[in-house]
This record gives structure tokens, C-alpha cells and sequence, in this order.
């Protein structure tokens, strides 16, 4: 085995026959693997004090994320696995299955939040795993509150919700573990957003027992997951930076954080495990390991995806388009830059200011939605305004606006223009209060 450490992003190869494989200067691709090679895995990646620097240790992340996980069968008496049916989740399940077995805590429970609009092959990847005699399937089918980015007139949705059931996008699962009864748990509410619902069910699913939820999420997708896993200001059970803890007392464990897409595929082909069959449609459509993704396809970030169920699964797509507003619409223009969803240069129509066109495209929305996004711009004008900025100027260094670091009416424009419901262009966040309201406006929307 050859190494080379350091915090130069170098990893640690295995061959078993042919040349050994090149390592990768720092900023280089993933050179492709000559044959026979085998890519174990990259080194386990530490995280120090509160600088980004990485420290690669003496491991691979197969073995290091097969002690994390012994680690957490070991101290703790309940342990369920969250399984999305995608890749990263699905390679954690096998692990934590493998674990189970050696530690006898097998069948393995699994939580499963099925949020209906999911490709078939999805659907069948998550049934034969689900259906395995060493797991205990927790499938969720209950109408939850969902965000749609490409609506307007129906910027919110409810999977599963009873009164749309001749327009699912598919029919309710037909198995033991499924949980459709919205009065199975005293806690549940229709309309209850998907980050209420995962605490609540791991508090239940404790017992009062020490309890951790095993979650495939790694660190190199998104800079969010990579400040999930570093941040210094959560609560780490044992200072292991691989884990949260919840208020509830729940810990969340990431044992694969450190995993590259290479390494998942790696692990599935070496080890011969089951996988979502959508990946392999998904390569021959053309797309790169990064740009494979499932996930709820109307989201702020997802509507880039929707064309992928028109060329993927044609029958799923006519199904998505009379399930959801806007679906259409957003698989023809969310991907595309300018004004229709305000993706990078927006353009600014003659005879308008940028604050005048905000007023415009205001005027076109739904009231409640207008009114929304109202309360939204006067907390962000007070904002800046007890900063020593009395009044938003049009514009401001382009620079500073992408940083957020300076305040205009383009950027409001931008919001509006995506559809950014909860305003994150403007240095907002989703909070409590707004969910519950949003949940209940959705509700009487659907009446």
C-alpha cells in the first residue's frame, strides 16, 4: 500500500494487479483507475480547532467508518439507520447491516421519510432493501409539507395528502412497514414540515434508551455538510466530530462523512452490494459522478433536476407535471441563467429601477405570497438601516452583493425572481414560527 500524507488532499491507494495508480497533486481530478486497480479510499479526514485544514491519518475510510459504526453499536442501545434510498444512504446501510451482524443487533431498523415524488427505480431499490429479513422497515408515508420552488400560486405541497390520491405520483406502497395512518404517532400533524417530523421520530423510537441515528451524509457534497460535520460550536458526543447531539439527547453519527463519490462506488462494486438502479441511467444520460443526485425534485436547490425525470422516466414525468404546479414550467426554465429564475445576470427591463421592477414583479404575485415576501424587504431595510445605511441604494459593487455584504434592490430582485420563498439571498433563514404558519396556509390552500 502506498501513502502520502499531509493536508495536500493526497490519498492512500491499493492495487491488486497492473500499475500503481498516480497520486493527485493538490486541485487535480481523480485520475482514471488502470485496470485491475482497486481505489481503497481516501484518508479519514480530522478536523482542527477552527481553521478548515484537514489531516489525513493512517486509515482508509472503509476501515475508519467500520470502527465508527462498531463504536456506536457498542454505546448505545437503539440505533436506526436514515435511508434516503440514494446512494450515500444506501452504502451506509450496508455497512450498518455488516456491523449489526457482527455485534448480533440484528434486524437492523431503518427509517425511511418517503416524500412520493421519487423516480420507480427509487422506489424498487428502497422496497428490496426495505424487505430484507435482517432489517425493520420504518416507512413513512404521511402527508408532509413540502416546498415548491417552481410555483408561485402553489409555492408549498403535501406528499401523500389524502384528498390528491387519483394524482400521486405513485400508489401507496404496499407493505408491513409501512405507516400511512396519520394517528399512528400522538405527535403527528398534517402539514408537518420533513425537520419536525426526523427529531420527533427518533425521540419516540429512543424509548428513554441512549439512541443514535446513523445519517450517510458526507462532507465533500456541499460546504453545508462539510460545516455540519466541523462546526465547533454543536454538542459532540464523546468530542468525536463525527457526531451531533440533538436537544432531544438523540446523537446523529456520520460515519461515511469523509467518503468521496469515489469511494461509493468503490465500496458497491467491491463488495457486490444492491444499489438504486437510476444511477446507471443517469450515467448514460450523460452526467458526471457530482451531478448524480436524488432528491426532492421541487426544492430552491433540486428544480435543476426536473428534467431529468422527463428523459429518465417519461411516465413518472407526466405524473410529476399533474401532481405539482409549476413542474413544467420549472424543467424548461430553472436550469437556464437571466430573468425567469434569476440565475446569475439578470437584466433590468427599460423604463425601470431595479426598486420599481421589485414593485412590479410584487403586484404580480398571489396576496399572501406578496405580503410574505413584503415583511421579508422591511426587516431587511431595517436591518441595514440601524447598520448606517438610511435608505437601499439600486445597486451596489456586484462583488459585495454575491457576499452579501452590501445591501440593494438587485438583490431583492434576484430573490424574487427565483422564487427564493424563505429569502436566503437576503441573509435569511427558515424559522419555527414561519413553518407552522406556512404549514397551515398550505392546508387551507389544498381545502
Amino acid at each position: 500500500m502506498g501513502q502520502l500524507k499531509g493536508d495536500t488532499g493526497l490519498a492512500i491507494f491499493s492495487t491488486t494487479k497492473g500499475p500503481p495508480i498516480p497520486a493527485m497533486s493538490p486541485g487535480m481530478r481523480s485520475p482514471l483507475l488502470p485496470t485491475g486497480a482497486r481505489r481503497l479510499s481516501f484518508g479519514r479526514l480530522e478536523l482542527r480547532g477552527y481553521t478548515m485544514a484537514k489531516r489525513y491519518l493512517d486509515t482508509d475510510v472503509f476501515t475508519a467508518a467500520v470502527q465508527r459504526l462498531e463504536t456506536v453499536f457498542d454505546n448505545f442501545e437503539r440505533v436506526y439507520v436514515s435511508f434516503s434510498g440514494g446512494k450515500d444512504s444506501g452504502v451506509l446501510v450496508h455497512l450498518a447491516l455488516e456491523a449489526a451482524r457482527r455485534k448480533n443487533r440484528l434486524p437492523l431498523d431503518i427509517l425511511h421519510v418517503d416524500l412520493e415524488a421519487w423516480y420507480r427505480y427509487t422506489a424498487d431499490f428502497v422496497t428490496r432493501i426495505l424487505s430484507r429479513p435482517d432489517v425493520r422497515a420504518h416507512w413513512i408515508c404521511l402527508p408532509i409539507h413540502l416546498r415548491n420552488s417552481v410555483s408561485q400560486l402553489q409555492p408549498h405541497w403535501l406528499c401523500w395528502e389524502p384528498g390528491a390520491k387519483k394524482r400521486w405520483v405513485r400508489e401507496m406502497p404496499r407493505h408491513p412497514g409501512v405507516i400511512s395512518d396519520e394517528g399512528h404517532f400522538s405527535w403527528f400533524r398534517r402539514g408537518m414540515e420533513f425537520e419536525e417530523f426526523v427529531p420527533l421520530f427518533g425521540k419516540e423510537f429512543s424509548q428513554g434508551k441512549s439512541c443514535a441515528c446513523l445519517v450517510g451524509i458526507r462532507s465533500d457534497e456541499s460546504l453545508n455538510r462539510f460545516r455540519t460535520v466541523k462546526s465547533w460550536t454543536k454538542c459532540r458526543w464523546e468530542q468525536f466530530g463525527w457526531t451531533t447531539v440533538l436537544p432531544s439527547g438523540i446523537v446523529n453519527a456520520y460515519p461515511i462523512y469523509d467518503w468521496r463519490t469515489e469511494d461509493v462506488w468503490t465500496a458497491y462494486g467491491r463488495e457486490g452490494w444492491d444499489y438504486n438502479r437510476i444511477y446507471d441511467l443517469m450515467h448514460m444520460a450523460g452526467l458526471s459522478l457530482p451531478q448524480m443526485r436524488l432528491c426532492q425534485p421541487f426544492g430552491d436547490d433540486q428544480r435543476r433536476g426536473l428534467r431529468l425525470f422527463k428523459i429518465l422516466e417519461p411516465e413518472t414525468w407526466s405524473r410529476l407535471v399533474n401532481r405539482v404546479q409549476g413542474a413544467n414550467f420549472g424543467n424548461r426554465h430553472a436550469a437556464k441563467s437571466g430573468n425567469i429564475f434569476g440565475n446569475y445576470h439578470i437584466a433590468l427591463p427599460p423604463g425601470y429601477t431595479w426598486q420599481s421592477y421589485c414593485e412590479f414583479l410584487l403586484s404580480t404575485m398571489p396576496e399572501g405570497v406578496a405580503m410574505h415576501y413584503r415583511r421579508k424587504i422591511y426587516v431587511f431595510q431595517r436591518w441595514w438601516r440601524k447598520r448606517g445605511i438610511p435608505v437601499i441604494p439600486d445597486e451596489a459593487d456586484p462583488h459585495l452583493e454575491a457576499l452579501k455584504k452590501a445591501p440593494s434592490w438587485r438583490r431583492v430582485c434576484k430573490v424574487l425572481l427565483k422564487n427564493d420563498y424563505w429569502c436566503r439571498g437576503l441573509s435569511f433563514s427558515q424559522t419555527k414560527k414561519e413553518m407552522e404558519r406556512q404549514a397551515a396556509w398550505a392546508l387551507r390552500f389544498l381545502e
